[in-house]
């Protein structure tokens, strides 16, 4: 789509050394999903935010099976600078399939769990998923629709997890309890 590639080259020709930084900075948070999966790991030992760590853990499944696993693998969508010759990647050029944005999926699907679970602080994780999202586009790394598609995906599996996963493995669990106890 060649409005995707417009607005790309448009972003990279507003690129500021700060602005690099910073989206360096917003794209590492999203890296391999490796921050989300340590934060989740940390709510999970705080007894308090067991259930939100629980709930992150199994939307990052979720989206590491589904998004990356799976539909990269399906669609097989090159990155925007290997179609297209003018537009450049910020830093290190990433490998791999471009549709959806994996970094996408993860931030938002930790940051939605964090926002059911905590309002306040879910609308800062919110903002934080939208700047990683905003980073893969500045950097040149996906295609908007990527780091659309991503987003959403991220959503639903938060919402997932949250909603229907969680609960019925809690009450597997307690169904366990009630029949040793018995």
């Amino acid at each position: 789509m060649a409005w995707e590639a417009d607005f790309l080259l448009a972003l990279q020709n507003i690129r500021t050394p700060f602005m690099d930084g910073l989206m360096t900075f917003f794209s590492m948070l999203g890296h391999n999903g490796i921050f989300c999966l340590i934060l989740g790991i940390v709510l999970i030992i705080i007894k308090k935010t067991r259930r939100s760590g629980s709930e992150v853990i199994i939307a990052m499944l979720l989206s590491f099976i589904i998004s990356y696993l799976i539909v990269k693998n399906l669609v097989a969508r090159v990155r925007p600078f290997e179609t297209y010759d003018f537009l450049v990647p910020l830093g290190t050029a990433p490998h791999g399939w471009s549709f959806p944005s994996v970094h996408s999926t993860f931030a938002f699907a930790t940051a939605t769990v964090i926002f059911c679970n905590y309002r306040k602080i879910g609308i800062a994780a919110l903002l934080i998923a939208v700047m990683v999202a905003f980073s893969r586009l500045y950097m040149g790394a996906h295609y908007p629709t990527d780091v659309l598609v991503g987003s959403v995906f991220g959503i639903i599996f938060a919402l997932l997890a949250h909603y229907l996963i969680y609960p019925a493995c809690e009450k597997g669990v307690s169904r366990l309890r009630a029949r040793k106890k018995g």
